[in-house]
């Protein structure tokens, strides 16, 4: 077999070569260093609860049984300052007994009593475990609620800020807020108000009542309905359409009558009259 005589030229291109670039992991950033107290060494405090008893409160030390998770069962604790524990089986035979006393209404626990502290928090006397006699002096509670305020203070004043006047006039008329004024005052009289009770501002605006109410006071204000004197009645033909028991408001009785399903036809001719006069 013959050869075949090479052939002559140029030789061929090699594809080209693509540089392949690789990410470079981003650093971390370094999570800020906080240097928050332990709350579990602090001393704790016991006082009575509602303020109750004389000067000197006695507690029980004897013949007392808490429930045990760790072993789940039900075990007797007693106060002895020189015991390693409070259950009275991992006591000595015959331990120091000490009477623990609440005076002027405050024992403050140091951290070199953690018999005490765990003795007192295990007392079925102790509010936390259903006893009515004291309770731990809880110092987070304070902050907890004000944190929690304030946001509830934000959602309201958000809710007042994102949505337009029109839709927060039937909340306005509910709280009483004079909407016959700019509409930056009707605004700022919203947010006085939810400043002071941001839960019952945000349960008003999740009330359905409240924009029926914001209805029927429009509907007395522009003579499409009128009290009687012992019935709401039609401000034109004079007919009843709820009697008013005694006691209640015509506005509140006959918001409450338009939310059921006889009411339903009052409710959608006061707003047809209502949208006629816009």
């Amino acid at each position: 077999m013959e050869k075949q005589p090479a052939k002559r030229g140029r030789p061929a291109k090699s594809a080209p070569q693509v540089a392949v670039e690789t990410a470079t992991p981003k650093a971390k950033k370094p999570s800020i260093k906080r240097n928050i107290p332990d709350l579990e060494a602090k001393p704790s405090a016991f006082v009575p609860v509602n303020g109750k008893g004389g000067i000197i409160l006695k507690l029980r030390n004897s013949k007392i049984s808490t429930f045990d998770k760790e072993t789940n069962a039900v075990r007797e604790i007693r106060y002895a300052p020189l015991e390693q524990s409070i259950y009275v089986d991992e006591q000595s035979a015959n331990p120091t007994v000490e009477q623990v006393f609440i005076y002027d209404k405050l024992l403050v626990v140091p951290l070199e009593k953690p018999n005490l502290r765990e003795f007192l928090q295990k007392h079925p006397d102790n509010r936390a475990n259903g006893g009515s006699v004291f309770e731990e002096l809880n110092t987070q509670a304070p902050k907890a609620t004000e944190v929690n305020n304030e946001f509830l203070v934000h959602d309201a004043v958000a809710i007042i800020k994102s949505k337009p006047l029109a839709d927060l006039i039937p909340l306005a008329m509910s709280l009483r807020i004079n909407i016959d004024q700019d509409d930056l005052s009707v605004k700022r009289d919203l947010v006085r108000y939810a400043r002071r009770k941001p839960q019952e501002f945000l349960d008003m605006t999740t009330n359905p009542l409240v924009e029926i109410r914001g209805l029927v006071s429009q509907a007395f204000d522009f003579d499409i309905v009128r009290d009687n004197g012992g019935a709401v009645v039609w401000y034109d033909t004079n007919k009843v359409i709820v009697t008013i028991p005694a006691g209640q408001s015509h506005t509140e009785t006959l918001s409450r009558f338009c939310m059921t399903d006889a009411g339903a036809t009052v409710r959608s001719e006061i707003e047809r009259q209502l949208a006629e006069i816009a």
